[in-house]
């Protein structure tokens, strides 16, 4: 039975997604749903009951901003209401895996990173969860505009469209305060970067995955922008500097004057010709699916889902899969995918290729015929042999609910959620961006310790990190900031992005 595209609370993982029908389509045989708690914590909108929604469909969406399967429901159901506005209200319940989600602004940056704008309900004591009874993320109630439970989409199979279209049948039009919505309280800000989180780096210039402003930038290193890739509406576009669109790019992996971009939200493998700044799509369809293994005889021969991190050896990209738990490659000269670790199951197992499991691989990077991988849901480090396949635990690993924030040999020390990583090929150090602790973490390879970079402060949310010119440079995701360590000084400087 192939995994389950759904997470189950701590010790109940994995199970088959399913679709469950409460009801018929009778607005007599449903039944009224439960009110949500009394005294919850609202992060971005005005509190609210249920009952105060009625007269127009709702969705409450179960989910953790910390699953790529949640994010990949969430921007299906925003894509159905920017196609039919006003017809559905949503409220998306945050249930938190980690300590730091229990944080609300640590929860709202990470749902805002994903393009939520909905009223969001911080579930911190999973309260909300057990008075619905939900059994695992991400799950949708949908509810009639009489208050009246009609269906639970778990996981994200089933069809969404078929199912908001029923529940919104015999609707009458919107209003104008339906087609305003709910309007967010205390926005981001208007910046030059909307949460970037892809960093590459040479010894003149800093490459930026701007990733809320689905671009790519070209910066010196004192952060005055070059070139723009990506015209800055969400769109699967390859053409020139002006012409060519991306949809929320994460990870970037730089080859001479090739740059690859995991552009995450179309779960597709781009390419950026730095000579002449034409953007091409190696594989990837614009939407999730399965990858398929082989040659390809187009870009759209085979579907991704949610490339978030790269790297490059042996002529070949390396893609850490988050959507389906496995590292791939993409062969250049044979322009193939081969499925290198991992049995597609959300665990953490050390063996050989598809005898080993991750959870949620982000971050990647390579040197000396060995991967390095951010292996996200599992707080840990993997490696992978480039030869063989055989994946390691590093640090961590010791479940996918074992978490923490503790320096020490490796057998011991703990992550929180880490994102992204780096090194040098000329240097035994691996940067960690352990992004649930918000710090910069740093392990010397060949027995060293895990140890915690002394900085200034925390950070917020980091989830980039490269390493060139004698320095670290780290994506401040939550804050929308570039930041620059300095690895003689140990000083931490601002990278003011200036267009």
């Amino acid at each position: 039975m192939a995994a389950g595209r759904h997470c189950r609370a701590p010790h109940r993982c994995q199970t088959h997604p399913r679709l469950i029908a409460l009801g018929h389509n009778h607005r007599m045989n449903a039944q009224l749903t439960q009110e949500l708690p009394e005294f919850p914590t609202w992060l971005n909108a005005r509190p609210s009951t249920l009952q105060e929604h009625r007269g127009r469909a709702l969705v409450l969406a179960f989910v953790n901003a910390s699953s790529v399967w949640c994010a990949e429901r969430l921007a299906e159901l925003a894509h159905w209401q920017a196609r039919s506005p006003g017809r559905l209200q949503v409220i998306v319940v945050q249930v938190p895996r980690f300590d730091s989600e229990r944080l609300p602004q640590r929860s709202l940056k990470q749902l805002r990173g994903h393009g939520v704008s909905a009223p969001i309900l911080l579930d911190k004591d999973w309260e909300t969860w057990r008075r619905f009874g939900i059994e695992s993320w991400p799950t949708l109630v949908l509810l009639d505009a009489y208050g009246r439970e009609r269906q639970r989409l778990v996981g994200v199979t089933g069809d969404l469209d078929k199912a908001l279209t029923a529940l919104c049948e015999g609707q009458p039009p919107p209003s104008d305060a339906d087609l305003h919505g709910v309007a967010e309280r205390e926005p981001e800000p208007h910046l030059a970067l909307r949460f970037p989180t892809g960093l590459a780096a040479t010894e003149d210039r800093l490459y930026v995955a701007d990733t809320g402003h689905h671009r790519v930038l070209e910066c010196t290193h004192s952060g005055r922008v070059l070139r723009q890739f990506g015209h800055g509406n969400a769109d699967l576009i390859d053409g020139g500097v002006g012409e060519a669109a991306f949809r929320r790019p994460q990870g970037l992996a730089l080859e001479r004057d090739q740059l690859y971009v995991a552009d995450t939200g179309n779960h597709a493998l781009r390419r950026i010709n730095l000579r002449s700044g034409q953007v091409d799509t190696l594989c990837g369809t614009g939407r999730s699916g399965e990858p398929v293994e082989g040659p390809l005889a187009s870009p759209g021969g085979s579907a991704l889902n949610y490339p978030q991190g790269l790297a490059i050896a042996d002529n070949q990209v390396l893609i850490a899969m988050a959507g389906d738990n496995r590292i791939w490659s993409y062969h250049l000269g044979r322009a193939a995918l081969t499925a290198r670790a991992g049995t597609g199951a959300l665990e953490i197992r050390d063996g050989s290729g598809h005898l080993a499991a991750l959870a949620q691989p982000a971050g990647l990077a390579s040197v000396q015929q060995v991967a390095y991988v951010c292996d996200g849901l599992g707080s840990s480090i993997r490696t992978m042999q480039l030869r063989g396949d055989l994946v390691q635990t590093l640090v961590g690993g010791q479940g996918t609910w074992q978490f923490g924030d503790q320096d020490g040999p490796r057998s011991t020390a703990r992550l929180q959620f880490p994102q992204a990583i780096a090194l040098a090929a000329d240097s035994p150090l691996l940067w960690i961006a352990d992004t649930g602790n918000g710090r910069l973490r740093c392990l010397r390879l060949g027995g060293g310790e895990l140890t915690t970079v002394a900085l200034p402060r925390r950070l917020h949310g980091p989830a980039g990190l490269a390493v060139a010119a004698g320095a670290v440079w780290i994506a401040e995701t939550d804050a929308h900031a570039i930041l620059r360590y300095d690895l003689a000084s140990g000083a931490l400087s601002d990278v003011s992005i200036d267009e």
